[in-house]
């Protein structure tokens, strides 16, 4: 336990002392963050503040975590699609050369040093096996999709002081919880919580009113991270634990789903930015910043709480689903109560009205 404990103290401390001078550095090479119609502060602010974060993180790292062949593929991995996040800080990369840099991240470091999907077992279907035969091949798509498109559901969400890294914050909670908890796994258990001291550093100066943002620095290496790690604690998944780093990693996979669904409901291109998150959606509902911000660290902790209490049902079918059923109807009132995907697409609540003007009709009929 102490390695755990001293593992996050180190990674906080020198996330913390290294965060001011990561500031200066931001401003003085000209990453920084101008205001516009899509974001919400009105002054420029320095970003690249995920230097600081690695900072930590790699310090801890090196003194704590088990240096097996997996987690040295994870931080080479991480600290390639760090230095893509500052390039982007420094000189707005397009799309394509983020995701050339992911994908190579992805597919050219972690799963040659061995990480990937490993064995799922589906409820009435049996175990699928991906380690062997021709499903490892089809394991590799599989894992580059996920580590890719977590990766930048994280960096999506990054629209408000300290949401981005609160966020990771909790779901790395989460996954440590679960790796030491239930699990037993020591080496997935000290990576997250020197991951998490890292982000604790930072986020002092991060919560609003925020001194430095993270930038892609920051968003896209936690992004990367917490997908790695979502594979790492559950690449032998039993029963329904194939559903667990979806619900541990909600909120953000929650945002991105339904700004897809919005943008095809829509009609425009899946790719084009809106002010449509949730974070955008609980600002308009008159939530203040600090807030809004709040809110949704409640509903990271939630996503958490029901993907432990999964992980320690995950032999007990029925309760399972009774979790699952209770979980898609709290993402799914919660979406049209927001207006996650428009305003006037709520079928529940629209079907609700229309049932209660209609009981009321009938009433004042008789």
């Amino acid at each position: 336990m102490s390695g755990y404990v001293f593992g996050l103290l180190t990674s906080l401390i020198v996330a913390f002392i290294a965060t001011p001078y990561v500031k200066k550095l931001a401003v003085k090479v000209g990453a920084v963050d101008a205001p516009d119609h899509r974001k919400v502060h009105t002054r420029i602010m320095p970003r690249m503040g995920g230097l600081a974060i690695y900072l930590g993180y790699v310090v801890a790292f090196f003194l704590f975590v088990p240096q097996t062949k997996e987690m040295i593929g994870i931080f080479i991995g991480g600290t390639i699609i760090m230095v893509i996040g500052m390039l982007d800080d420094k000189l707005q990369l397009s799309p394509k050369w983020k995701l050339i840099g992911q994908l190579v991240g992805t597919a050219v470091v972690v799963i040659p040093f061995g990480l990937k999907v490993g064995i799922v077992d589906l409820p009435y279907t049996g175990f699928i096996d991906f380690s062997t035969g021709w499903l490892a091949w089809l394991a590799i798509p599989i894992t580059v999709v996920w580590i890719v498109g977590v990766t930048n559901a994280v960096n999506l969400i990054d629209g408000l002081d300290g949401l981005s890294a609160g966020v990771s914050a909790i779901a790395t909670a989460t996954m440590a919880v679960i790796a030491l908890w239930v699990q037993g796994d020591a080496v997935v258990s000290t990576y997250c919580f020197v991951l998490l001291g890292a982000i604790l550093g930072f986020l002092y100066f991060n919560f609003h009113p925020a001194r430095i943002f993270m930038g892609d620095t920051g968003s896209l290496f936690l992004g990367f991270n917490l997908a790695a790690l979502s594979i790492m604690g559950f690449k032998e998944a039993l029963f329904v634990s194939f559903i667990i780093p979806i619900v541990v990693l909600g909120v953000p996979l929650w945002d991105t789903f339904f700004a897809i669904v919005r943008r095809i409901v829509n009609k425009k291109p899946i790719s084009s930015p809106d002010k449509g998150h949730l974070h955008h959606c609980l600002l308009k509902m008159g939530l203040s910043h600090r807030t809004t911000v709040l809110v949704i660290y409640s509903i990271s902790v939630f996503f958490g709480i029901v993907a432990i209490l999964l992980t320690k049902a995950k032999e007990f079918l029925w309760t399972s689903i009774i979790l699952m059923v209770v979980l898609l109807f709290v993402i799914h009132m919660g979406t049209e109560i927001v207006g996650l995907v428009s305003r006037r697409h709520r079928p529940v609540i629209n079907a609700y009205r229309r049932l209660k003007l209609k009981y009321s009709s009938t009433r004042r009929s008789h």
